[in-house]
């Protein structure tokens, strides 16, 4: 029973925390600081009526190192706050795999929720990307204006890995007395991979460089708005708004970013539904 409140109180904290951020880009302290609570104390009512301290040792092991992982990424600007104490709480709320889970994990359950954050949100990004670019005409301009700039460095990228797997696959297939045709496959696989990856990648820098940022009146600045020099994700306070609108400037750039809430709950669910990640994609498209 305690296990399906823990895993309850995971989604439902979670999925409240990801309307609050799409909503006002902002997760209220109060919900992971709420959940992480609560998650202590289920893991110490557990180790209690069980009488087994791991309950409560594995809550505070994975718990404090999620939150670490969790604010290293906001260190470096990759998170905001409310994102790194949103991840800490569903570890501490789930240390260990819930006996009601039907799929099977390789890994301890919170780090099998990481990787699967991970590969959701990756996912969730890019969709999130094409929805900004739909909305901002100017995203898309500049995407195939980067991407005319670039074509030189895509042509010769393709060729460099092309040629690079076709002759270390040769030289492999020689080996081991393989078809050799299967050196042209995985030549033109890797290429096309390359290919992929960097039309994502220069459209997700395109859409944050151009779709994340606005030039807005400092009339218009308000509290929780972040400012493009901001190396973490923080937002202004009422004091700060206060200060840049006595400064005498007239206008501020401020920035945006993918809006990641969302990413956890949907998370818990591809877990509880599909298991591991790595398991589920060599499973269905390998």
């Amino acid at each position: 029973m305690i296990e399906e409140i823990s895993f309850l109180i995971a989604l439902v904290g979670s999925s409240v925390a990801a309307v609050w951020d799409l909503k006002t880009t902002e997760i209220p302290d109060e919900i992971p600081h709420a959940m992480m609570i609560v998650g202590i104390a289920l893991a110490a009512l557990r180790s209690f009526l069980e009488w087994n301290y791991m309950h409560i040792l594995a809550s505070l092991l994975f718990g404090c190192s999620f939150l670490a992982f969790g604010f290293a990424l906001y260190f470096f600007g990759q998170w905001g706050g409310g994102d790194a104490k949103l991840l800490a709480a569903v570890a501490f709320l789930l240390p260990t795999t819930p006996k009601f889970f039907s799929k099977e994990l390789i890994l301890p359950f919170p780090l099998s929720y990481l990787l699967n954050l991970l590969y959701v949100g990756a996912g969730y990004m890019i969709l999130y990307a094409f929805v900004i670019a739909l909305m901002n005409k100017k995203v898309i301009t500049a995407f195939k204006k980067d991407v005319k700039a670039s074509s030189n460095f895509l042509l010769l990228g393709v060729a460099t890995i092309f040629f690079t797997f076709l002759f270390a696959n040769w030289y492999f297939s020689s080996i081991v007395m393989l078809d050799a045709t299967y050196a042209f496959w995985y030549a033109g696989l890797a290429a096309s991979l390359f290919v992929v990856l960097w039309f994502v990648w220069k459209f997700v820098k395109t859409v944050e460089d151009v779709g994340f940022k606005k030039r807005i009146p400092v009339s218009k600045l308000k509290v929780g708005d972040v400012l493009v020099q901001s190396k973490q994700w923080e937002g202004l306070t009422a004091e700060e708004v206060r200060k840049i609108k006595k400064s005498g400037k007239k206008y501020v750039v401020i920035k945006e970013g993918v809006r990641f809430g969302l990413a956890f709950p949907l998370a818990l669910l591809f877990t509880l539904y599909f298991g591991d990640g790595i398991l589920f994609f060599v499973r269905y498209f390998i």
